[in-house]
Order: C-alpha cells, then sequence, then structure tokens
C-alpha cells in the first residue's frame, strides 16, 4: 500500500484544492494514466498515476484542501508479473454518470439537477460550469419565471420575481468556483502587496508584418511550426532584461535577489483561465524553438496536460490580450516578479512619418512593474527598448 501524496505544484503554493476524482475506489489504472485533478491559484492539473496499481480509498474528497505533500488517496501496486490495466477506450466507456468538473459539481447540487441530465462538453464528456449554465438557462426560457429555480445557497434570499409584464428581468447568484476564487484571492494580494504601476508605449509592427509575409511559409516549411509574433517580443524582452537588470530581478526579505538568468512566463488560455508555462533559458532558445514550445504550451494548457514544474518560477511574464481584441491594457504583476508586458491588438491606425501622415499596423504595449524596485526611469527605458527592437528585428539578431 502507498500513499499518493500533493506534488509541490508551484514556489508559492502551499495547498491544493482536489477537483475531480477520475478514479473510483476499487478501480484500476495504468502507470501515467490520470487519477484525480488539483486546483491550484494557477490552473487545474491532473495529477498522474506514479505506477500501475488500484486505487484503495480516497483520503481527500472534491472539494477538500490539501497541503503539499499531504496523501489525498491509497494506492496498492501491480502485482509482480501482472500486466498492466490499459486505459478504458474512449469509445466504449461503461454506463455511469459522466465526469463533473468540481464548479459544475456545485452548481449542479445547488440547482437540484442530476449530471445524466446535462450534456457535457469537456475532455472525456466531462460536464463543465458552463454546461450547466446553458442547461438552466435553456430551461428557464421553457418554463415560467415563477418555476425557476433558485440557484443561490440556503440561508440566501430566493430572487426577486420579474414583473409579469417583463418576465426576462431574472437574476441568479451563482458560486465562484474553486479556480476562479483564487485568482480573485491572488489578484487582490497584488494590488495590495505591491507598488504597481503601468508604463505605455507603441510599436510599428510593419517589419515584423512584413518579415512574416516574406519568409513565414519558408520557415514553417523547416521548422514545422508557425512564425508568429511572440517569439519577436520573447527575444526583444531576454535583450532589454540583459540591458536593464532590475526587471529580472525580485525583493527577498530586505535583499533584491537578480537574476542572472531568463525564464519567460507566456500567458496562454486555459479551459478554466489563463495559466503562465516558463520558457526556460529563453535567451538560448532560437526562433523555432520558442514557437514550438507555445504551440506546445498552449496545445497541453486546453488538454489539462501540463506539469506542475512548467508553471513554476519564472523571472518575467509576456500576456497577449491581443488574441482576445484587448486594444489596451493594464496587466497585473504575476508576483514575486517585478515586471510583465502586455501585447495588444494590431490596429491600422493613422501615424506621423517624416513629416507625412502614413497608416501603420499599431500596437500598444503595456509594461506593469514594482516601483518598490524599479524606477520610472528603468522602465520606460526597458519599454522603449523592447519597442525599437519589435520595429526593427534586424537588431534582435545583431543583439544591438
Amino acid at each position: 500500500m502507498q500513499e499518493l501524496n500533493v506534488p509541490s505544484v508551484g514556489e508559492s503554493i502551499v495547498e491544493v484544492e482536489i477537483g475531480a476524482w477520475l478514479k473510483k475506489e476499487g478501480e484500476s489504472f495504468a502507470q501515467d494514466e490520470p487519477l484525480v485533478e488539483l486546483i491550484t491559484d494557477k490552473a487545474t492539473l491532473e495529477l498522474p498515476a506514479p505506477f500501475p496499481g488500484t486505487l484503495v480509498k480516497v483520503l481527500k474528497g472534491t472539494g477538500e484542501t490539501a497541503k503539499v505533500g499531504e496523501a489525498i488517496a491509497l494506492l496498492e501496486a501491480l502485482g509482480a508479473g501482472a500486466a498492466a490495466p490499459e486505459p478504458r477506450p474512449a469509445t466504449a466507456p461503461e454506463p455511469q454518470e459522466p465526469l463533473v468538473m468540481p464548479a459544475a459539481e456545485r452548481v449542479l447540487r445547488e440547482a437540484g439537477v442530476s449530471p445524466g441530465e446535462v450534456v457535457g462538453t469537456g475532455l472525456g464528456g466531462r460536464v463543465l460550469k458552463e454546461d450547466v449554465e446553458r442547461y438552466l438557462e435553456e430551461r428557464a426560457r421553457q418554463a415560467p419565471p415563477q418555476e425557476v429555480p433558485s440557484r443561490r445557497p440556503e440561508p440566501a434570499p430566493p430572487p426577486v420575481q420579474p414583473p409579469a409584464d417583463r418576465p426576462w428581468r431574472v437574476s441568479e447568484a451563482v458560486p465562484m468556483s474553486p479556480l476562479r476564487r483564487r485568482i480573485a484571492e491572488r489578484l487582490l494580494m497584488v494590488r495590495q502587496t505591491t507598488a504597481m504601476l503601468t508604463t505605455f508605449n507603441e510599436a510599428d509592427m510593419s517589419a515584423i508584418i512584413a518579415l512574416r509575409k516574406e519568409l513565414g511559409e519558408a520557415f514553417q516549411k523547416k521548422h514545422g511550426v508557425k512564425l508568429g509574433f511572440m517569439s519577436f517580443f520573447v527575444k526583444a524582452v531576454v535583450q532589454a532584461l540583459k540591458e536593464i537588470p532590475e526587471l529580472n530581478a525580485e525583493i527577498r526579505d530586505n535583499a533584491i535577489l537578480y537574476h542572472r538568468y531568463y525564464d519567460i512566463g507566456v500567458a496562454v488560455g486555459g479551459g478554466e483561465g489563463l495559466v503562465v508555462p516558463v520558457l526556460r533559458d529563453a535567451d538560448r532558445l532560437s526562433f523555432a524553438e520558442i514557437e514550438r514550445q507555445i504551440a506546445d504550451f498552449a496545445e497541453r494548457a486546453r488538454t489539462k496536460k501540463l506539469k506542475p514544474e512548467e508553471l513554476m518560477g519564472g523571472t518575467f511574464t509576456i500576456t497577449n490580450g491581443g488574441v482576445y481584441g484587448s486594444l489596451n491594457s493594464t496587466p497585473l504583476l504575476n508576483p514575486p516578479q517585478v515586471g510583465i508586458l502586455g501585447m495588444h491588438a494590431i490596429q491600422e491606425r493613422p501615424v506621423a512619418r517624416e513629416g507625412q501622415v502614413v497608416v501603420r499596423p499599431m500596437m500598444y504595449l503595456a509594461l506593469s512593474y514594482d516601483h518598490r524596485l524599479v524606477d520610472g526611469r528603468e522602465a520606460v527605458t526597458f519599454l522603449r527598448r523592447v519597442k525599437e527592437l519589435v520595429e526593427n528585428p534586424v537588431r534582435l539578431l545583431l543583439e544591438v
């Protein structure tokens, strides 16, 4: 009999919330087969089986918290000479209730709905919170307003009945998911514990767009991955960090810890929120290696296959709100880092060039920084340097 313990999932994370158990007590599993979901303030991760065996007993149920290193289940290793069980084929599952994500489970329970009534659209048919909300909204449209069940936990008062002549004016209280709740707590902590300021600039993306148009097809043919914008910004950030080391540092007690390596966190969209996997030693990576790693991160973030160690550390972060259409924003710091660069949507705008008004593809850039360590001069210089490098990408190759 062996314990299944919570692994380390981040430098600042001391406990996790138990999500859905993907195996039931008494069920067998193969090595590396996912056993349970762990919810942190960064992501929802699947914990794989360390060896083939059987789940004997669950010690921590869905919704409970567990500290790093704490046992959450008892496992029995497969006997010597026995064959490892094959994972159950996805095309022929045994008849059973669909797997339900923790956030969806709470909404189902409060609404008095059986999981079998909801069609799950998540990985492997799992029921997501959004699936439940769609189901309840559809049911609400088909039922009279007074028959819509309240989803508020007791002893909260029932929802105010809408006017008879305007039955569509209905409000509902939806419980916050564990991941969203922890994200909210973390972001509030950033505001309370850092002296965060943001400086802005804009970059003319003409040169990079022309380069991608000219060489993008040859790049993809040779390296098997598209040439995106992010690799240029990673390269530019690394070069700027070498020149402005205050932004590649952190405050530790009463000392300043300057990092002489460059681990760049890249925010990517996951299934339940943004996750920030880290490009290790980004200064040593080629454009193709950066693009491949980012594409791999994005794919595994959607399927919850990111490893805990890939979300740990990082000396600086880049986030791209432009993929969602954001024109400008103030990115929030990712402590203990003291800097984060926000990229935004590219928009054609009239700008002045050599006394003439011309239309150019422009991107607003935002640098948030911790003013306790980084002065305005360093922040503005850093962002201007990033702008120079992306506007003239040849500088990235020559490091000038």
